[in-house]
């Protein structure tokens, strides 16, 4: 076809289109300027065709332009769709943000972008159902949902926040293994082994061994972290078997070295710096100075005695105390409490003196002494020897918490000592020397008073005399003398009266033997 055939089809094709009735004007019509573009369409195409084939085409007129109205769709379609195509579309399982726009007393609506608006049940918007909906959500907050179905009979979808909150938690803590980041878990119960947490917003339930709870090894108090939130590292996350390992120990450490870089730069001999009493034992207390331990031993808690740290301290206390020491490559670091106060013993000088008489208490009773407080932090020491004695002779060391009257014998300010006496404090009363008694005059001899009863003597018919002064025993010269003498006896070592022989009886067994 040669190029004048194209511009007289192009011609009669407008003239046949400007000859045509025009349909009447209403909402979908075709405008001026799209017939035009119509046009101009088949002219290139016919021209493009004719290249393609490299011939001239018959002279048979081309079918006229296909009406406007059947090939474009009209207005109200194209709103119709652009409308339908605004909405989400959502699917069973997919998890997506929506914004809380009422809560009633039986569900909450959310607006997740859909034709309706979602619907949370109260049953699906937390693990705790028995809790108001509005201590988990507020309106307008933007949260996460669970699509359960994309629409109901009624067209609204039905969504869970619950469920979302667990997905969300399993996804986070694969992440959070991968890449070694932090997560927060809440210690729920102590078990045997170690410590139950819940991680996340639904409580994934996970397991904390005893060896990674802190840095205590297997001293560690599992107790005073239940109730407690902690950081935690994921060690192992199993999905289908619902299990989930984590760390604390592994935290610690972390944050313990960067700490103590920080703390290498800062810490120096002679600072005060604030601790906190982390653990206590029988020879001292630990205080953590942010990222290193430091030792604070019994005997630079106190200028006075103690007898246990607990006396003064608690765990969890935050103290001030003076560094004495730092060895950080042994990551030591000596401490003293009692160097943050004043020190009693700089005004002794200006309020003792040898030979003054103190009242103080007793502390401490050892062997070779005791130990007497005279005021807070000042102690004397009182031997043995310096003690007061009993009537026969003897020691009577004083009771601890005994308040005595002492003497300051000798005053040592660059020992830091001090002796005292209780004997020195105590006055001496004058003994008063009484003449000796006189010696007993010897009784007379006196004659025995014979009973009328046969047989028994009363002590008021006794004679005593013969035996009244000297206790040496007579010789015994017959058998009548030594009964006598054993009867003697007998009533030395017996109570009460006495049965007897009386003399006659005496002089008949005595004859009876005379005569054998």
């Amino acid at each position: 076809m040669s190029d004048e055939t194209v511009q007289e089809r192009t011609l009669e094709v407008h003239a046949q289109s400007e000859s045509e009735e025009q349909p009447p004007t209403q909402e979908g019509s075709l405008s001026e300027s799209s017939a035009q573009e119509a046009l101009t369409s088949a002219v290139v195409s016919s021209e493009t065709t004719r290249a393609e084939e490299g011939k001239e085409t018959t002279s048979q007129p081309p079918e006229p332009p296909a009406s406007p109205a059947t090939e474009v769709s009209s207005p109200t379609e194209d709103i119709g769709t652009d409308y339908a195509s605004s909405f989400r579309e959502l699917r069973k399982g997919d998890i997506i943000q929506g914004v809380v726009m009422r809560i009633d007393r039986e569900e909450v609506l959310v607006d997740v972008g859909a034709k309706s608006e979602g619907i949370i049940p109260l049953n699906e918007l937390s693990r705790q159902s028995h809790v108001p909906p509005e201590t988990v959500v507020s309106v307008g907050e933007r949260i996460w949902v669970y699509v359960l179905e994309p629409e109901n009979d009624f067209g609204n979808p039905i969504l869970s926040k619950r469920r979302a909150d667990l997905e969300r938690t399993w996804v986070e803590l694969k992440q959070a293994q991968a890449t070694g980041t932090n997560v927060e878990g809440k210690v729920v119960a102590h078990v045997k082994g170690g410590l139950q947490v819940t991680v996340g917003l639904q409580g994934v339930v996970g397991f904390v061994p005893a060896s990674h709870v802190g840095l205590e090894g297997p001293r560690v108090n599992l107790e005073r972290y239940v109730g407690k939130t902690i950081p935690l590292k994921v060690l192992e996350v199993d999905r289908a078997h619902k299990k989930v390992i984590l760390s604390n120990r592994l935290v610690v450490e972390e944050e313990r070295r960067r700490r103590l870089e920080e703390a290498k730069a800062s810490i120096q001999p002679g600072q005060i710096r604030r601790g906190v009493v982390r653990r206590l034992t029988n020879y001292g207390a630990f205080v953590d100075l942010g990222g290193i331990d430091g030792l604070l031993h019994i005997s630079e808690m106190s200028w006075s005695r103690l007898n246990h740290p607990r006396d003064v301290l608690r765990e969890g206390q935050e103290i001030d105390v003076f560094i004495i020491k730092v060895d950080f490559d042994q990551e030591r670091v000596s401490l003293s409490l009692r160097r943050t106060q004043p020190d009693p013993w700089e005004k002794v000088a200006t309020i003792y003196r040898e030979g003054d008489v103190l009242t103080g208490t007793v502390t401490r009773v050892i062997d070779s002494g005791a130990f007497v407080q005279l005021e807070e932090g000042i102690e004397g020491y009182l031997p043995n020897s310096e003690m007061v004695r009993n009537s026969s002779g003897r020691i009577t060391p004083p009771a601890v918490g005994e308040e005595i009257t002492v003497k300051l014998l000798k005053l040592r300010l660059d020992e830091r000592k001090m002796t005292l006496s209780q004997r020195a404090a105590v006055p001496v009363e004058p003994v008063i020397e009484e003449p000796p008694p006189p010696p007993p005059a010897e009784p007379a001899a006196g004659k025995r008073k014979r009973s009328k009863k046969r047989g028994r003597r009363s002590e008021e018919d006794e004679d005593y005399g013969p035996y009244a002064g000297e206790l040496e025993e007579q010789p015994l010269n017959t058998l009548r003398d030594a009964f006598k003498a054993a009867r003697r006896r007998a009533r030395k070592e017996e109570s009460g009266e006495e049965e007897i022989l009386l003399d006659e009886e005496i002089d008949d067994v005595s004859s009876e033997e005379e005569e054998s």
